[in-house]
């Protein structure tokens, strides 16, 4: 997320109430997550656990809650609660706007553009040429959708992260201020839900087909011309690179890369990374003839056992 104009780390510092380690006029222009983060980003991290990684990120403004030595080139806001300050600041830069009208004002349509009754379009977004919007769709503030799609009904583009820290009171939430995008000719199916970026964005790439009832977390990115069958559930921060194919009731854990034209036979669990290229079954993941051949194994146990006594 890239804030609206340059602020100083002082601006920053005086708006969490903290104190900073660095040049007062230190250049910051804007938040985001560890995996996306660029020069001018504040990242925040609260366990020394990942103090390193995100010391040595490409982020040059630190969020942190112990005073550290500060990395050359970088700067540092000293915070008693660093997720809480992530929040602020989410809240502050990226403010929710309450809506009153089923397709607002701000929003920007296309040429050719359907929307069918009952859809709701929310703040700041922008829809390209000749889609098609079906019944009670729920497109929140800031999507950005291009040209050729379609979304059927009751999909949700925009829904907030699931991303908690446990409190002894409960779940604190991390808001959400990122996007959704979705580039030309994909096709989105019914019930569908894609959450918004925490500060990036969610993406969906060129002439992807995505099946009813598929979830897809915040910050992933699926690549072009992917097909993506009915009640998958892909995690955050999951990489799909282009021309994959995903069967029916896949799951994936968070922060993972499926390359270049694989193949996730149905009710497959990925649990790992997988290369690009190659079929895959199974929980955990392997390629799918070698654990064709382990089931096909598993079934020769009781002939084997009977030879045996």
């Amino acid at each position: 997320m890239k804030f609206p104009k340059v602020h100083s780390l002082e601006e920053i510092a005086n708006l969490l109430n903290c104190e900073f380690i660095g040049d007062k006029n230190f250049e910051v222009l804007g938040m985001n997550e560890i995996h996306v983060v660029e020069p001018g980003d504040i990242v925040f991290v609260d366990h020394p656990k990942y103090y390193d990684k995100a010391l040595q990120s490409a982020a040059t403004i630190v969020l942190i809650n112990k005073k550290v030595e500060c990395p050359e080139g970088k700067a540092l806001l000293i915070s008693d609660d660093p997720f809480r300050d992530f929040n602020t600041l989410t809240k502050h830069f990226k403010p929710f706007q309450f809506a009153n009208v089923a397709i607002s004002s701000s929003a920007s349509i296309g040429e050719g553009t359907v929307i069918q009754p009952n859809s709701f379009v929310g703040n700041h977004v922008k829809i390209g040429k000749n889609c098609l919007i079906h019944s009670n769709v729920s497109i929140y503030d800031h999507t950005v959708i291009g040209d050729n799609v379609i979304i059927h009904a009751g999909t949700i583009l925009g829904a907030d992260a699931f991303y908690y820290k446990k409190r002894p009171e409960g779940f604190d939430q991390l808001i959400s201020g990122g996007r959704v995008v979705i580039e030309d000719n994909v096709g989105i199916g019914a019930l569908c839900t894609i959450d918004k970026g925490v500060t990036g964005d969610t993406t969906i790439k060129e002439g992807t087909k995505i099946d009813n009832q598929v979830h897809v977390g915040h910050d992933s990115v699926i690549g072009k011309k992917c097909l993506i069958a009915s009640q998958t559930g892909i995690a955050g921060c999951v990489v799909i690179e282009d021309e994959v194919t995903i069967w029916g009731q896949v799951g994936t854990t968070s922060g993972i890369t499926i390359g270049a034209k694989a193949v996730i036979m149905g009710q497959t669990g990925v649990t790992k990374s997988v290369e690009g290229g190659k079929s895959y079954f199974g929980t955990p993941i392997e390629e799918s003839r070698e654990k064709l051949k382990q089931l096909a194994n598993i079934k020769k146990i009781p002939e084997i056992l009977n030879k045996l006594k």
